[in-house]
């Protein structure tokens, strides 16, 4: 093969990896501890831990910020700031139980201070904005219908990352944002707001286009966050991603933090404790269960990304989607009528199309390399 072929498959190696790079399924530029650094059972056991943290975490997250709802919480800032106030629980997890990446040089072209600033301002800012539109969803609709209308996230991640990332459509992609948005129009007609005393049909709206309108931004928040990696940081290996993480989360803290004050809903917070229905201890253990595990969430799934790779965070983190609406059901005995469940079902079958096609992206980034590799070795 000549070199004008070999020059060829290079190419096609950088796009494929080019439109792999969306919703963090970059493989990153520090090598994962295999299993061949720790014994086999080690690193099944990390694996595994990981894999329950991410989904006890997201479940966990989303039943405690209902059940403040549930019994006496009102404040729509507090239900925002549990989503990120408990950020610097990932240094902590990652300092004890994770050994540090391998360091690598820094780049020349290294953005300055000011630059990485106005980005973690911006996508701090955008990320406090969904943290409210989702306590807003949260306190209007059941657990079950917000899990579902929030797997729509897989669909406006496609099509944001058409025009920001240049990922292509593919039929996979196509009949998956083809089932999500069945399966939340399901949702839509399917007003089940009589299943909670005190929500109306106008305020049953609101929460779900707030929840809509969250899992838009969150899509958004994700394809501005891999933008940032190509085109700015131009790099995303661990330590780049966990500090994207921490330091956008603590933009959005201090954001939620001022939303509180500014509304004045921090004036009725001692009431609130005092006439919470379960007592104030189990008011205050509610809040720092639900601050905990949004972040224990994000553990596991940052965990994951370090052990294995970010592809199979992803296909972790999908697998939440349909667990939540079971945990309502046990949990709050919430109502899984006949358009609930094919809408369930809808959703399960859009993820699995979704990750189908990150499944064959993968396959030919290996395929193009392995090509790249034998061009390369031959005489």
């Amino acid at each position: 093969m000549n070199e004008d072929q070999t020059s060829q498959n290079r190419l096609l190696v950088e796009e494929v990896e080019e439109t792999e790079q969306v919703n963090g399924t970059t493989i990153l530029d520090h090598q994962p501890p295999s299993p061949g650094l720790m014994r086999p059972w080690q690193w099944w056991m990390l694996v595994s831990l990981n894999i329950a943290f991410l989904l006890i975490g997201e479940c966990s997250a989303v039943i405690l910020s209902r059940f403040y709802y549930e019994r006496g919480g009102t404040s729509k800032w507090v239900a925002a700031l549990l989503q990120t106030a408990a950020f610097p629980v990932i240094y902590i997890a990652f300092f004890f139980f994770f050994p540090s990446p391998k360091k690598l040089p820094a780049a020349l072209d290294r953005p300055s201070i000011p630059t990485l600033s106005l980005i973690y301002f911006l996508l701090g800012s955008l990320l406090a904005s969904n943290s409210m539109l989702f306590s807003i969803g949260l306190r209007f609709i059941p657990v079950s219908t917000f899990s579902l209308i929030s797997g729509t996230q897989l669909a406006f991640n496609a099509i944001f990352s058409f025009f920001i990332n240049s990922q292509k459509f593919t039929p996979w992609i196509i009949n998956s944002l083809v089932l999500l948005t069945l399966s939340a129009s399901l949702v839509a007609v399917n007003s089940d707001s009589v299943e909670h005393e005190g929500v109306s049909k106008g305020e049953y709206a609101l929460g779900f286009i707030c929840t809509l309108a969250g899992s838009a931004g969150y899509s958004l928040l994700l394809c501005l966050m891999q933008f940032s990696f190509e085109k700015v940081l131009k790099k995303e290996t661990f330590s780049v991603i966990r500090d994207m993480q921490i330091y956008t989360s603590l933009v959005a803290t201090f954001i939620s933090i001022g939303g509180l004050f500014a509304s004045g809903e921090w004036r009725g917070l001692k009431d609130e404790m005092e006439s919470f229905k379960e007592g104030r201890v189990v008011y205050i253990m509610t809040l720092v269960g639900a601050s905990l595990a949004n972040q224990v969430q994000f553990i596991g799934i940052l965990g994951l990304i370090f052990v294995v790779s970010s592809l199979f965070s992803n296909v972790i983190t999908a697998l939440a989607y349909p667990l939540v609406p079971v945990a309502a059901v046990l949990i709050y005995h919430e109502t899984m009528n006949g358009a609930k469940v094919v809408a369930m079902l809808l959703g399960i079958w859009g993820t699995a199309s979704y990750l189908f096609q990150h499944y064959l992206d993968g396959k030919e980034v290996v395929r193009l390399r392995e090509m790249s590799s034998n061009d390369e070795s031959a005489p």
